[in-house]
């Protein structure tokens, strides 16, 4: 998945918890969302906080697809409210997609 396709599908399924997202999808998405928000930010400040609020939640969603992905549930991103307990969402987020179907929907290249 190209760079393009990733933000659309992430901004379209902004609200969908349910589901796959590849580890391209999550990742240009990331760079996406990191990118827009320093922009903004360095624009001005109260806009880099709109920006940050109105990506918040396709972030999150985001990541709770790529959690399914690898076969975890998306409620395991609460890991990283613990300082250094959290550094293991980064590790699962780096992981290559399960290849078969599993509880959350069948692969994303399928």
């Amino acid at each position: 998945m190209n760079f393009q396709e990733s933000v659309t599908t992430c901004l379209k399924k902004f609200v969908e918890f349910d589901g796959r997202a590849s580890r391209s999808e999550y990742w240009w998405f990331f760079l996406f969302n990191l990118g827009v928000t320093v922009l903004a930010y360095m624009l001005h400040e109260t806009l880099g906080s709109i920006v940050s609020l109105l990506l918040l939640l396709p972030g999150i969603a985001a990541a709770a697809r790529r959690m399914h992905d690898i076969g975890k549930s998306g409620w395991f991103l609460l890991l990283g409210l613990i300082p250094l307990v959290g550094l293991i969402l980064l590790y699962w987020a780096v992981q290559p997609s399960a290849p078969e179907a599993n509880e959350y929907g069948e692969p994303p290249t399928a």
